[in-house]
């Protein structure tokens, strides 16, 4: 139980596993799934722009989850190391191994890493 992280989800602001958090727990806490974490308007929020730049999801099952977590280290450690990145990571796993997508999303989310297909160095964008 609570193994994948699949179901992560943030209970005011901090990321739980919802599979096994008891209701009576989120009584009076703000509950944010991963459709909260768009802007207002529907905007995709900077992880989510990184999971698609980074192409992240292979069969999609965790990727709320990933999402989730992500966002959650993103708020606390605007710039996470790779060691970092891992360590909060690290409770939700992925069946198809994306794991390397995950950290470079992740890094391209935080403004460490370009996104793919940035333009390079003395290459002008299309």
């Amino acid at each position: 139980m609570a193994l994948c992280g699949a179901c992560t989800v943030h209970l005011d602001g901090q990321p739980v596993r919802s599979c096994s958090t008891p209701i009576s727990e989120a009584e009076g806490k703000a509950i944010t799934t991963i459709e909260g974490v768009a802007g207002p308007e529907g905007e995709l929020s900077k992880v989510q722009q990184a999971w698609i730049s980074e192409q992240v999801p292979q069969c999609g099952y965790c990727q709320s989850g990933q999402i989730m977590a992500a966002t959650a280290l993103l708020r606390d450690n605007p710039k996470p190391s790779d060691e970092q990145i891992d360590a909060a990571m690290a409770g939700n796993l992925c069946r198809c191994g994306t794991y390397v997508r995950i950290r470079r999303a992740i890094k391209v989310a935080a403004g460490i890493e370009a996104p793919k297909g940035a333009a390079k160095t003395g290459e002008q964008a299309a």
